[in-house]
Order: structure tokens, then sequence, then C-alpha cells
């Protein structure tokens, strides 16, 4: 790697966002379609902040969903203290400052615009793509 990446390089572009005015359920629902763990969540098309599966784990353990399918709003679960970075933020940046203030996601934005989204679970991906690149697959290194 001669220069180190841009987040808009390795983020996923155009990512799922719900309002937060929708039910949790919707939510959830969106969740599951797409197999995503996080929703940019939106307020009359500015970003407001992220849900995640974890926030609905826990909503749905406490029982704050009621029986008959009515429960509570996007808003209610939105983390406004989300990772925002611009597009062209180098990746060491976002991946050291999600580790800092331990986010499990970063939102990317454009001109203050949702571009993308950025997990974990992409970091943990673009590592392992990373350590396959030119490198033996079987070896004797100790941990």
């Amino acid at each position: 790697m001669d220069r180190m990446p841009a987040i808009k390089s390795v983020m996923t572009a155009f990512p799922h966002s719900v309002d937060d005015g929708e039910s949790m359920e919707r939510a959830a629902a969106m969740m599951g379609e797409h197999e995503i763990r996080h929703l940019p969540v939106m307020r009359d098309g500015v970003l407001v902040g992220v849900m995640g599966e974890r926030e609905l784990d826990l909503a749905y353990r406490a029982g704050l969903a009621g029986p008959d399918g009515v429960g509570l709003k996007v808003r209610d679960l939105t983390t406004d203290h989300a990772c925002v970075v611009d597009l062209d933020e180098p990746l060491d940046n976002v991946l050291l400052r999600m580790v800092e203030e331990r986010h499990d996601c970063a939102l990317v934005l454009r001109q203050g615009k949702l571009a993308g989204i950025f997990t974990v679970t992409d970091a943990c991906r673009g590592y392992a793509h990373l350590l396959r690149s030119g490198r033996p697959r079987h070896g004797d290194d100790a941990a």
C-alpha cells in the first residue's frame, strides 16, 4: 500500500437508512431483510444518528416492544453520539477514532449528506483480505 486509502474506498455506499418516526418493528424488519446491523437515522432528510442491532436487542429484552406490535419509535433507540466522518478522511484516522470512541460503525458524509457507512465487520473483512494478499496460507508463526 503506497498511500493511506480514504474511507470512501472501503465504505458501503448508499446505505439503507430509516426515518426517526418509523416504528422499532419496521427498523428491525429492514435490518433483517437487508442483513445489516446498523441503520443511519434520518429526520427530514438530515442525518441525526444511528440505530444498531444492539439497541434493538436491548429494547426487546427489556420488554419495550408491545405484544400487539406497537412499541418504540426509531427516535427512541437512536444514538446521536455517532462517529461521523467526511468521505475523504484517511482510513487510519477513522479506525483509530472508532476504537478510541468505542464506535462499531462510522457514518460517512459527502458535503453534509449521508454517502456511506463503514462497520467493524467491514474493517475485519478488509484486514483479512490484507493479511491474505501475498502471504502463505499456513505457517509456523507463533501468536
